[in-house]
C-alpha cells in the first residue's frame, strides 16, 4: 500500500479500507446477479458449498503469515529504539568519570544526536527514506572523543572502555532501528490476500445466488471480516509511520534537554 494510505488517521484509513472492500463486494454481487438467471443460476447453483470452509481457511492463513510479519516488524522497532536509548542513558551516566570538559562535550553530542534523531531521522523513518549510509556526525564524533581520550587512572580506563561500548551499543541500535523502518507488507502479499477474499466473496454468491437477500447478508459479513484484517494489518504494517507507531519518548526521555530543544 502507498504510503498516503499509511499515513492517515486510523479513522479514514478504516472509511478508505472498508470502502473500498465494500465496493469490491458490490460488484461481485452485482455480476451474480447479472449472470445467474434462469438455467445458467440452476448451473451455477450447483456448486459445491464445501468450497466456503476451504477458501476461509486459505484467507485465514493468509491474514495469520501476514499479521506474523508485522507483528514481529512492530517488536523488533520498539526493542531497538529501547535498546538505544538504553545506551545512550548509560553513555551520559558514564560521562560522570570523565574530566568536566569531556564530560560536558560528550553530554552536548548525546544530546545533538537526539535532537537529530528526532527532528530529521523520524520523519524520514515515516516515509522510509533513512538510510544506513550516513553515520550520525555527533554519535560519530563522540565516540571520536571517547576513542581518542588519554585515561588518568584504572578508573577512567575501565570507563572509557564502557563508553566505547556503550556508543557502538548504541549504533547497532539505530541500523537496527532503520532496518526495520524499510520493512513493510510486499504488493503481492496485498494482492494475493484480495484475491482470495475476492474468490470467497465469488463463491458466496454463486452458492447463494437463489437468494439474493441472503446472499447480500453473507457477503456484507464477509466483507466486512475482510476489511477488518486488511484494516488491523495496514494501521500497524510500517513500525514509523501513520497514527500508530513508534515514537522517539525513549529517547527524548533519556535527555531532558533534548526534548525541551525539539
Amino acid at each position: 500500500m502507498s504510503d498516503w494510505l499509511h499515513n492517515l488517521p486510523v479513522s479514514v484509513m478504516a472509511l478508505v479500507i472498508f470502502g473500498f472492500t465494500y465496493l469490491v463486494a458490490i460488484a461481485i454481487f452485482a455480476a451474480v446477479a447479472l449472470v445467474a438467471t434462469g438455467e445458467r443460476a440452476k448451473s451455477l447453483k450447483a456448486i459445491s458449498p464445501g468450497m466456503l470452509p476451504v477458501l476461509g481457511i486459505i484467507f485465514g492463513l493468509f491474514v495469520a503469515f501476514t499479521a506474523a510479519q508485522v507483528w514481529g516488524d512492530s517488536d523488533r522497532a520498539g526493542a531497538a529504539v529501547s535498546r538505544e536509548a538504553s545506551a545512550l542513558r548509560s553513555s551520559v551516566l558514564l560521562a560522570a568519570g570523565l574530566p568536566a570538559e569531556q564530560e560536558t562535550r560528550l553530554r552536548g553530542l548525546v544530546r545533538d544526536y537526539v535532537g537529530q534523531a528526532v527532528a530529521v531521522e523520524w520523519p524520514m523513518m515515516a516515509h522510509r527514506e533513512v538510510s544506513l549510509k550516513v553515520t550520525p556526525p555527533a554519535l560519530a564524533e563522540a565516540l571520536q572523543l571517547v576513542v581518542t581520550l588519554t585515561p588518568q587512572g584504572t578508573g577512567q580506563a575501565n570507563v572509557q572502555r564502557e563508553l566505547i561500548a556503550a556508543l557502538e551499543q548504541a549504533l547497532d541500535a539505530r541500523r537496527q532501528r532503520i532496518i526495520v523502518s524499510l520493512a513493510a507488507v510486499n504488493p503481492v502479499k496485498w494482492w494475493c490476500l484480495y484475491l482470495q477474499a475476492a474468490c470467497a466473496l465469488l463463491v458466496i454468491g454463486l452458492v447463494h445466488c437463489d437468494n439474493r437477500l441472503g446472499s447480500a447478508i453473507a457477503m456484507g459479513l464477509f466483507a466486512t471480516g475482510v476489511a477488518t484484517s486488511v484494516l488491523l494489518i495496514a494501521a500497524h504494517d510500517r513500525p514509523f509511520s501513520g497514527q500508530i507507531s513508534i515514537q522517539p519518548e525513549p529517547l527524548l526521555q533519556i535527555m531532558p534537554a533534548a526534548a525541551a530543544k525539539s
